[in-house]
């Protein structure tokens, strides 16, 4: 199995689309591209923390690769809206893919060029490494328990 760690806008929305996709074996929501490795949600509205709402998905590349997760990561957002999807606004919204290594840099800086090219310029997404990754746990447990 292998990761993916991407920032779209609130994390509740794509959590629940990407966990219907085909070798997409896990999902969970956290932050990630802060300054501390732990943080809440409280804090991260802050804005202080800097870190990103994200998806972390675990997934089996012999059924679907690291290109296609972001492929559809592109589709699922506005990648030319800055620091807000839709109603949400703030950096924990931002557009940004989090790599775990060099081949993922390669991909995902591939893919945002092509979309970028057909967006006429208007991308806005970051491309990072990974760093201080937590599950949002407090909210996710009682997300879980709601629904």
């Amino acid at each position: 199995m292998e990761i993916a760690v991407l920032g779209l806008g609130c994390f509740w929305g794509p959590e629940i689309k990407f966990s219907k996709i085909n070798g997409i074996t896990k999902t969970e929501v956290g932050y990630c591209g802060g300054k501390n490795p732990e943080t809440s949600y409280k804090e991260v509205c802050s804005g202080n923390t800097n870190h990103a709402e994200v998806v972390k998905l675990e997934f089996d590349p012999k059924i679907i690769t690291y290109e296609e997760i972001i492929r559809i990561f592109f589709k699922l957002h506005d990648p030319t809206t800055l620091n807000s999807q839709g109603p949400d606004f703030g950096t924990q919204y931002r557009s940004e893919i989090f790599c775990v290594d060099e081949n993922q840099k390669k991909i995902a800086t591939k893919i945002y060029d092509e979309m970028n090219a057909l967006l006429s310029g208007k991308i806005v997404t970051k491309i990072s490494d990974i760093h201080n990754y937590c599950k949002a746990e407090e909210y996710h447990q009682k997300y879980l328990e709601k629904n």
